[in-house]
């Protein structure tokens, strides 16, 4: 095996290991109603933290809007142990309704 071909080979290994970052994980696939509920849950965490932080809303406010995203997540993992671990259609539209709720409050 020549320099080239090796260093062709560390290339190729690195830049799989760099994609394999963003692959899904098997839960992820599984259950893709519940990732995008989740993921709403997370990112709504994050604007309402910088929003606290930004002084755009108060920390009792604050409380009160990760409490109602906490009782949304709630919310949802009893509606997937009902569902084998999964949620439906239904499930998902009133959850998405739920955090469109919380997300008109934050940083009004």
């Amino acid at each position: 095996m020549g320099p080239i071909f090796k260093t062709m080979i560390v290339t190729a290994s690195l830049i799989l290991a760099g994609t394999s970052a963003f692959a899904e994980t098997n839960w992820e696939r599984n259950h893709p109603r519940r990732e995008q509920v989740n993921d709403r849950l997370e990112n709504q965490g994050r604007r309402i933290n910088r929003e606290l932080r930004e002084g755009e809303i108060s920390p009792q406010q604050a409380r009160r809007l990760h409490r109602e995203d906490r009782a949304i997540r709630q919310e949802e993992r009893t509606m997937a142990r009902f569902d084998g671990g999964h949620i439906t259609r239904a499930d998902q539209q009133a959850l998405n309704q739920q955090e469109n709720a919380v997300s008109r409050q934050i940083g009004r």
